[in-house]
């Protein structure tokens, strides 16, 4: 089978502001078609990365690569093909949602036709406040003009720096079904987020990334599967004063009084023989209930592991 080539390509891409190093020989491949989310604390280098890839950034050392092209001597061809939309708001407040819009094409050499805007105005839901000036709006549909802009020229990738910064829940997630569409219609997604919900709900794949250096990439569900843990809790019907040695050899433990029995596992591990064991040993089991780790506490754990952060 024919693999296609990775659409962003960054090979030791490193950026030095003196003595801090923002980005340290960072090597990643982005493929066609997928939600790549970037994850890392405050100062990881997230920014400085996409700033490297969409051209407002020179690197140190290393190259970036989009659709094959450098993005530091084929600039006018790779920033043609690459949507950004930044954290912070970045229009001109004196003009319209529409006005905006066709101005941002412009600058790409782009004549917005009528039913281009219209199909960006309606899938952000700003139909309403195309006239309104951007002083008007909220900070949720300031966030939605900001992504109207990043897709004005049709770009191959996007990338979403903290795209949903300060939005409420409602918004956030109609912003997800857009981000999938996008994804579903061919556009490659680059996603950075403080809120891990967001990278597990829309992600295919993850990195994770500290102190400018890339720390992992892998498939999420298969991140999941490796690093996730599930914990199963045995309501009794009796509390027990001691463990069955079936129980303890497996790590269990007394809870609650003696009430619950608690037992931390991974998740590729079967669940029926603790639950066995439990009858086996004659107990009587009033509930089963099963709780299982998400993407926040591997994300935290990874951070943590030898001393990543404190």
């Amino acid at each position: 089978m024919n693999v296609p080539p990775p659409v962003v390509e960054l090979d030791g891409l490193t950026k030095r502001y003196g003595d801090l190093t923002a980005l340290d020989a960072v090597t990643l491949d982005i493929r066609a078609g997928e939600i790549f989310a970037l994850l890392g604390p405050n100062g990881a280098g997230k920014t400085t990365l996409i700033g490297c890839v969409s051209g407002l950034v020179i690197p140190t050392a290393g190259t970036a690569r989009v659709l094959g092209r450098d993005t530091q001597r084929e600039y006018r061809e790779t920033r043609r093909v690459v949507g950004l939309v930044p954290q912070e708001i970045n229009f001109d407040p004196f003009f319209t949602v529409e006005e905006t819009l066709r101005f941002q094409a412009g600058y790409f050499g782009v004549k917005l036709s009528e039913a281009r805007l219209a199909e960006i105005l309606d899938a952000l839901d700003l139909g309403r406040k195309r006239k309104a000036g951007t002083r008007e709006l909220s900070g949720g549909m300031k966030r939605r003009l900001l992504i109207g802009k990043a897709l004005v020229h049709d770009p191959k990738v996007l990338f979403l720096d903290e795209p949903t910064a300060g939005v409420d829940v409602e918004l956030r997630r109609d912003l997800w079904k857009y981000v999938r569409r996008l994804r579903d219609q061919g556009t490659t997604v680059v996603l950075t987020t403080h809120y891990l919900e967001e990278a597990e709900a829309l992600a295919d794949r993850i990195g994770m990334i500290d102190r400018g250096k890339l720390l992992l990439v892998e498939e999420k569900a298969a991140l999941m599967r490796r690093l996730g843990r599930r914990t199963l809790r045995l309501q009794l019907a009796e509390p027990l004063t001691r463990l069955p040695g079936a129980l303890e050899a497996k790590g269990a433990r007394l809870v609650e009084t003696g009430m619950v029995i608690e037992l931390e596992q991974p998740l590729s591990e079967e669940l029926g023989p603790v639950v066995a064991a439990a009858l086996e040993a004659g107990l009587s089991v009033r509930d089963v209930e099963t709780r299982r780790t998400g993407l926040e506490e591997i994300y935290v754990g990874l951070l943590s592991k030898d001393g990543v952060r404190p």
